[in-house]
């Protein structure tokens, strides 16, 4: 028994096309069919939606970004090109995310604070409670005193001490001697008994050490005013040296002197 011609072209009893028309193409593969799963499927995976590249010769559709004031759509984020950083406009500052402190720029004072007061007129270094201080000189803060530094104000200690150290003075020098080195030692601003024990006065009017005419003016009319009445004068003397806070005697009063206590040697001479 003959067996059918074979429509697709094979085999020897294969029918032969009409004169002018090709012959046919070979049939379409099937796809094979795989063996089922054993056991449990496992789950399906769906491969992931790419983007689909646009037709050869057309631009890719570009994405405006929202004009200043316009909303971005709820539930889409603004998608930044790869590659690319976003760049703030020049001049603006940029938005502090929510829940962190906004950092204050520099020069500027932080809100919420008050503003500390102004500096007082005068105040600094070398000036004092708003007056200004020469160069190289102090107030002292328990008298007032405007005096060099590096000095103080002498001790009445040391003052009752040059006064009973006058007196072996004199005798050694045998009163004339004492009387010549008084007179040198007055154009230096001291005395005889005040340069042993390296004392000097100091005239606050004039802030400097006084000269030759107003030691003699200390020593000669104050020395004066202190004996006319002996012991009453130099007891109230005394007496105004321990209660005055810049130590002055009565002699020191007639002069405008305070009695420094220089032991740098500092002053000058």
């Amino acid at each position: 028994m003959s067996q059918p011609p074979d429509p697709h072209g094979a085999g020897e009893g294969a029918a032969q096309p009409p004169p002018g028309q090709a012959y046919p193409q070979q049939p379409p593969a099937y796809p094979q069919r795989q063996p089922p799963f054993v056991g449990n499927e496992p789950p399906t995976q769906q491969a992931p939606q790419y983007r689909q590249p646009p037709p050869y010769g057309q631009e890719p559709p570009t994405y405006q970004q929202p004009q200043s004031g316009q909303q971005q759509p709820y539930g889409q984020d603004q998608q930044q090109p790869y590659g690319q950083d976003q760049q703030q406009p020049y001049g603006q500052d940029q938005q502090q995310p929510y829940g962190q402190d906004q950092q204050q720029p520099y020069g500027q004072d932080q809100q919420g604070f008050p503003q500390a007061p102004p500096v007082p007129a005068g105040y600094g270094y070398g000036q004092y409670g708003g007056e200004v201080v020469p160069q190289g000189l102090y107030r002292d803060e328990r008298s007032g005193v405007l005096m060099p530094q590096g000095t103080v104000l002498a001790s009445p200690g040391r003052r009752i001490g040059a006064f009973f150290l006058a007196i072996p003075l004199l005798i050694v020098t045998l009163v004339i001697g004492y009387l010549i080195w008084g007179l040198f030692a007055w154009a230096k601003g001291t005395t005889p008994a005040l340069q042993v024990l390296g004392m000097r006065c100091w005239r606050p009017e004039d802030n400097r050490v006084p000269g030759f005419w107003w030691m003699a003016l200390r020593e000669v009319a104050g020395r004066i005013l202190e004996g006319i009445l002996s012991i009453i004068t130099l007891l109230t003397s005394f007496i105004l040296m321990l209660a005055r806070e810049d130590r002055k005697t009565l002699h020191d009063l007639i002069a405008g002197t305070v009695v420094l206590y220089d032991p740098n040697k500092v002053l000058p001479r």
